[in-house]
């Protein structure tokens, strides 16, 4: 049994901590949102971020507490608040504790180094004095599906493989299938990119009255793969990366299913609303925006051409119309 503290619990953290607690593992749960620590603590429920599914856990807003009753953090948090999150577990941590990174891709550019997040994390660690081991876990991993027991794999990508399998083998549950890694800047890469490629797919599903189909959203999956798979390796991902869990299997989830935060944002886009009005009708975050927009200086940084990345950042920008962002990506084989 492990001590598992899960810090932020949106939907696919609520999901792994109810995992978690059924696998016997002793789970607490940390949040922000007074809404969500009500309805846990009241109804046992997260209503907010996955209603209907009964979840028997402590949960707390005092990230001490969350911090001291556990040996294991999980970082389910939005990859734009996750190191200011950090900051605030600094504090609180022993030697012994070990990071598990959700948010995986890339940190804004002021944090300085490779970009990644789990190295801002590694940097902020540093810079304390502690050298607490981070690792990622990403893969195809719809969140209420997760909650309802479906059988789910995923990777767990560390530089010490070691600390990754260790994770793997206690974290393992009969749903929840974990594989380790030692590809951290590739699993961590693929897992913000294929964001950009759902967002694509769910503009086409929006566009399902005109122009848009099956036909187009499968020359999307591969145009935009194929340009992943031209970038990623020159950012330092390992290029077999890209055809596991990390890379085409996460791609694939995200950019097809109903439930994904992604295509949806996408599709409201595709319909004909704004950014601005397509976020307004969320509550959840969608992260391919962040990522289309850094993924586009980082492929200028490194010399490389992602004429589907711009494509789709023209559009976030509101300088073509879904029709034209389609037809540009459609157009951008190389």
């Amino acid at each position: 049994m492990s001590r598992i503290a899960v810090l932020g619990m949106g939907n696919w953290g609520t999901a792994l901590a109810l995992s978690w607690a059924n696998d016997s593992h002793q789970v607490i749960g940390w949040t922000v949102e007074e809404e969500v620590y009500g309805s846990i603590m009241e109804k046992g429920e997260n209503s907010k971020y996955l209603p209907g599914v009964p979840l028997k856990m402590d949960v707390t807003m005092d990230i001490g507490e969350a911090i001291e009753a556990s040996e294991l953090l999980v970082m389910a948090l939005p990859s734009g608040v996750i190191l200011s999150v950090i900051d605030d577990v600094i504090p609180h941590l022993r030697p012994s504790h070990v990071i598990l990174d959700l948010a995986k891709g890339l940190a804004p550019p002021e944090e300085g180094g490779s970009g990644l997040i789990s190295e801002a994390i590694e940097a902020k660690l540093s810079a304390a004095g502690l050298s607490n081991p981070v690792v990622v876990l990403t893969g195809p991993t719809i969140a209420p599906e997760v909650a309802r027991g479906v059988i789910t794999t995923a990777m767990v990508a560390g530089h010490d493989i070691s600390v990754a399998t260790r994770i793997t083998e206690r974290l393992s549950t009969d749903c929840l299938i974990l594989m380790p890694s030692q590809d951290a800047v590739g699993c961590e890469l693929w897992g913000a990119y294929k964001n950009t490629v759902a967002l694509s797919c769910g503009v086409v599903d929006g566009l399902r009255d005109s122009i848009g189909g099956d036909n187009l959203k499968a020359a999307l999956v591969t145009i935009g793969f194929a340009e992943g798979q031209r970038l990623l390796p020159m950012m330092g991902a390992q290029p077999e990366t890209a055809f596991g869990p990390a890379g085409l299997g996460d791609l694939y989830v995200t950019s097809a299913s109903p439930r994904s935060r992604n295509r949806t944002l996408g599709e409201k886009l595709g319909s004909g609303k704004s950014l601005e009005e397509g976020l307004a009708e969320m509550h959840m975050v969608a992260e391919g925006v962040r990522a289309a927009r850094m993924f586009a200086e980082r492929a200028t940084m490194v010399g490389c051409e992602v004429p589907f990345i711009n494509s789709l950042c023209a559009l976030l920008d509101g300088e073509i119309t879904a029709p034209e962002c389609v037809r540009s990506m459609a157009e951008s084989v190389l």
